[in-house]
């Protein structure tokens, strides 16, 4: 059978295959004293809260589960839009807002919808890999460029500027980022906005963690600046509703017809019993739950980090949101007779029972010196992680 050309580019997400790996070993130690602990994936260990759970249920037994409009629920968007004037002060109208089929799918839509074949996307390096993958899956080419821990690892105006040429398209930013837990300062994104501007082109914004942040300084979302940003968000991480594959995006009010067209023939529509209960996120309970969630995160982030600080596996930017730790794993791994992030995670796999998340998958500026904590898991497995950690390189 042929492959397509498209295909063949995307290469494998590898954070997935050293999942599969650590879901293997797990099932061998499962009776012993040391039990895999999971710190590879960055899924929040909370589910849906009671309103939300509620809110689907009640959309089931009601038969509330046929299709939405591909633009989703209006008084979903709406609640959305109230969201972001309440939580931002920011005045987003809910007919610029696509309910989605998660992040993803809004990420596929805003590629397709603006990207043509040859088109070069800038992104920084490290970043998440499918976000280059939705680049590449709609003909364009991410062009991914190297940031250091001074930079917070993350683009600034001078580099876009110096690296925009003729088939540059715009630029792709996180922000917080995967797999960093970095943001970029408000001024600076205001900076490289106006570079893109400019140029004719487009920038789009993953703020899928934003909810998640911890320093006002940057817990800011980048449609303060100007309507003709992408933003795009998720149900997944502060909503914590991974499973129920919701999203959404921000766009542009001539986009607006754009996206539709292609949500209508892709999608149809984001799933139906997943917007009914979405409207629930926005309850007063759901919220002052999300809040607490949210100051958990912060305390696990705030005991982890300095403890893998102590161990040698420094993390040279204190990340301002979401749940991950980029660890630069070089000294950690000659204690192990070990060289680099990928054979480094296995042999703490191996050893100690601890899957984590190296470089590899996040692009190829010094990657191979960094592995990725996730601290989305509870702070008692933190705490058993650090005490084999401990044990091991101490």
């Amino acid at each position: 059978m042929k492959i397509s050309t498209r295909a063949q580019r995307i290469e494998p997400f590898y954070v997935m295959e050293v999942a599969k790996a650590a879901q293997a070993l797990a099932r061998e130690v499962a009776d012993t004293r040391e039990p895999m602990v999971f710190l590879n994936i960055g899924e929040p260990d909370f589910t849906a809260p009671p309103l939300v759970q509620e809110a689907a249920q009640r959309a089931i037994q009601s038969g509330a589960t046929q299709y939405t409009p591909s633009l989703g629920l209006e008084p979903l968007r709406e609640r959305i839009s109230g969201w972001y004037a309440q939580r931002f002060g920011v005045d987003v109208p809910a007919r610029r807002i696509v309910v989605t089929a998660g992040a993803s799918a809004a990420l596929q839509l805003a590629c397709l919808a603006l990207i043509d074949a040859g088109d070069e996307i800038l992104m920084p390096d490290p970043s998440y890999p499918c976000n280059r993958h939705f680049v590449s899956a709609a003909e364009g080419k991410a062009v991914l460029i190297p940031t250091t821990a001074a930079e917070r690892f993350q683009l600034s105006a001078d580099k876009v500027r110096a690296a925009w040429n003729a088939q540059t398209r715009g630029v792709l930013l996180a922000s917080p980022s995967n797999p960093t837990g970095t943001s970029i300062a408000p001024d600076e994104l205001r900076r490289i906005h106006a570079v893109v501007q400019e140029r004719g082109g487009v920038t789009i914004v993953d703020e899928i963690y934003l909810g998640l942040g911890y320093d006002d300084a940057f817990a800011q979302t980048a449609l303060a600046i100007d309507e003709n940003i992408i933003s795009i968000n998720s149900f997944s991480k502060y909503f914590n509703m991974t499973g129920w594959r919701l999203g959404w995006m921000v766009v542009p009010d001539a986009l607006v017809p754009v996206v539709e067209r292609l949500a209508q023939n892709l999608f149809i529509c984001a799933s139906t019993v997943s917007q009914h209960a979405a409207l629930a996120c926005f309850e007063q309970g759901s919220i002052a739950e999300y809040e607490r969630r949210r100051a958990e995160f912060k305390a696990r982030r705030d005991y982890f980090i300095p403890q893998l600080q102590a161990l040698g596996l420094d993390v040279p930017v204190q990340p301002d949101g979401a749940f991950y730790a980029w660890a630069d794993c070089t000294h950690a791994a000659h204690k192990l007779g070990v060289q680099g992030s990928w054979d480094f995670a296995y042999e703490l796999m191996r050893r100690a029972h601890i899957a984590i998340t190296p470089g590899r998958d996040f692009g190829m500026a010094d990657t191979q010196r960094f592995v990725r904590f996730s601290t989305a898991s509870s702070m008692a497995q933190l705490q058993e992680a650090v005490a084999r950690l401990r044990a091991l390189l101490g």
